[in-house]
């Protein structure tokens, strides 16, 4: 029983020193993050934990959406999604979110995009 909860409070260390790490500017993992985000084809979507992975830092999606709050219109921010093709936007900018993905040709299933049909395939050897 003590063992489980050494591993747990590890795991928690472990997650505040990333997302505190995140914090931290960093040109190069930035620079990563939006290249991938700019690799994502039109018509397809990707979720944040899948473009951190793709740019070789898992479990920086909160610096993903970090990054794509502070975008200056030059990445396609509305391809990138919370995890199971869910729009985490609110009001009006999650209509916007739907309707240039809908433009686009995603499709959805009710309130989440269909996964199965839109997901992007990272290629991560292509994005050098």
């Amino acid at each position: 029983m003590m063992k489980r909860r050494v591993a747990g409070q590890d795991e928690a260390k472990l997650m505040r020193r990333i997302v505190k790490d995140g914090l931290r500017p960093n040109e190069e993992r930035e620079a990563a993050i939006r290249r991938v985000i700019r690799s994502i084809s039109k018509g397809k979507v990707a979720t944040y934990g899948q473009v951190a992975a793709a740019a070789g830092y898992p479990l920086y999606h909160r610096l993903v959406a970090k990054i794509l709050r502070g975008n200056d219109g030059s990445l396609p921010w509305q391809r990138v999604l919370g995890a199971g093709g869910q729009i985490k936007l609110r009001g009006e900018a999650a209509y916007e979110q739907r309707l240039r993905l809908e433009m686009e040709g995603v499709r959805f299933k009710g309130k989440r995009v269909d996964m199965e049909v839109c997901q992007h395939r990272f290629r991560t050897w292509e994005l050098e």
